[in-house]
């Protein structure tokens, strides 16, 4: 289901998103071998949030990236926006969410005034995104300046020795695992998809730098097929 463009595509994700949420959590540490949780840590300490700070964790699902800010943050206020009301639901049953400001919000038409945060963090979206440039540039108007967006994403595997056995885990591991815990193949075999024919960590950063991010950073996990992504909002 890779292969889908416009709305068609946008359907497909929020449903599919809104029939794993329960699983969602579970499946992502199987899939990552538990280093998920590590990368969010890290997409905060690069957030650089000021004690007291505004934060927007887009595509927030169950809020894990949300959840980490209040850890490493003092008196952090943080909103979590995701266009899933299901993946947002089963985050409030989380002890300890209570913090989060839960918001229905679509990365292209951002709900928030200009500069309103200062740090938008997001944790697997953009690859599901129909207008990468668009969900870029709303998550930098919404950034103060100086503030950072800070992108957490999977990236194709590289040309190497190891990419076999990397295609053999998206391709066949991970639909297995979705089939077998969270009873939805379909759906873990559209996520694999969707990374593959995803553009690289290169291109992710040149998109950032054409929305007007500056300092465009990246450092890559797990063999290159994670990374995270850094931009500053310019201050002129």
């Amino acid at each position: 289901m890779a292969h889908l463009q416009g709305q068609e595509r946008a359907d497909y994700v929020q449903d599919m998103f809104a029939r794993i949420a329960g699983r969602y959590d579970t499946m992502n540490r199987l899939m990552t071998f538990g280093q998920d949780v590590r990368w969010r840590r890290a997409v905060i300490r690069k957030a650089n949030l000021p004690a007291g700070g505004r934060l927007l964790d887009i595509a927030t699902g169950t809020g894990d990236i949300a959840d980490e800010g209040r850890r490493q943050v003092p008196g952090l206020s943080a909103i979590g926006g995701d266009f899933t009301i299901e993946m947002m639901q089963a985050g409030k049953r989380l002890p300890g969410r209570e913090f989060i400001r839960w918001t229905a919000a679509d990365t292209l038409r951002l709900p928030f005034a200009d500069a309103t945060f200062d740090a938008v963090t997001s944790g697997f979206l953009m690859r599901n995104v129909i207008d990468v440039a668009g969900a870029l540039r709303e998550q930098a108007r919404v950034t103060r300046p100086g503030g950072r967006v800070v992108i957490l994403e999977s990236s194709p595997p590289k040309d190497n020795l190891l990419k076999p056995f990397i295609k053999i885990h998206l391709n066949h591991v991970i639909p297995t695992l979705g089939r077998l815990v969270a009873g939805e193949s379909d759906a873990y075999r559209y996520l694999p998809d969707s990374t593959q024919a995803f553009q690289g960590p290169e291109q992710l950063a040149e998109a950032m730098r054409a929305a007007g991010l500056a300092n465009v950073s990246y450092q890559l996990f797990m063999f290159g097929t994670i990374g995270i992504h850094v931009g500053t909002k310019r201050k002129n």
